[in-house]
């Protein structure tokens, strides 16, 4: 089983409950609401819009009785999905400007400040090769984050929604 994730309407697990073990695009359409969760196994994104989109939070297994206190969400899960296992090497190239343009850098591991290390002003587009990935707003992979698949990301500001900064990158290693 590659994840499994339990979403409950009510804080602290209580009210109807929706399994799920993919991805869901509109948890709306399972249950009025959701306000907690468990995860049972795996990794999950969790994000507070429909669709995949809105602030954004990475959950591991555990228990979460309420989103607003852990994660800082404004209102309930809108959608989750997935994020697969990966064994194997990290890789993803990122660049200054959009479109894979300017400085350009390859990453293995985590960077926990893209302006200190690479002295980059920016990080405007990537192509993440192997692995999955999460971009952070701040050093020290803080504030708001992206999500990131392997694929090419031509323009990660317009991805992000409102002109957001990227200025650290981990891997997601957990399984």
């Amino acid at each position: 089983m590659n994840g499994k994730i339990v979403f409950f309407e009510e804080r602290n697990f209580q009210g109807r409950s929706y399994e799920c073990v993919s991805d869901c695009s509109e948890i709306s359409s399972h249950l009025s609401r959701c306000s907690s969760c468990k995860v049972e196994s795996g990794t999950f994104m969790v994000y507070d819009q429909p669709n995949f989109t809105g602030q954004q939070h990475l959950l591991t297994k555990g228990e979460y009785p309420e989103y607003q206190n852990t994660l800082g969400f404004n209102d309930c899960i809108q959608s989750c999905r997935i994020v697969p296992a990966h064994k194997g090497p990290y890789r993803m190239r990122i660049y200054e400007r959009p479109n894979f343009e300017g400085q350009a850098h390859e990453l293995t591991h985590d960077c926990d400040s893209i302006q200190d290390h690479y002295h980059m002003s920016d990080t405007q587009s990537c192509n993440v090769v192997d692995g999955h990935w999460l971009m952070f707003e701040q050093p020290n992979y803080e504030g708001r984050m992206l999500y990131l698949r392997p694929g090419e990301y031509r323009n990660l500001r317009e991805m992000s929604g409102d002109d957001m900064r990227f200025n650290s990158i981990r891997r997601i290693t957990e399984s």
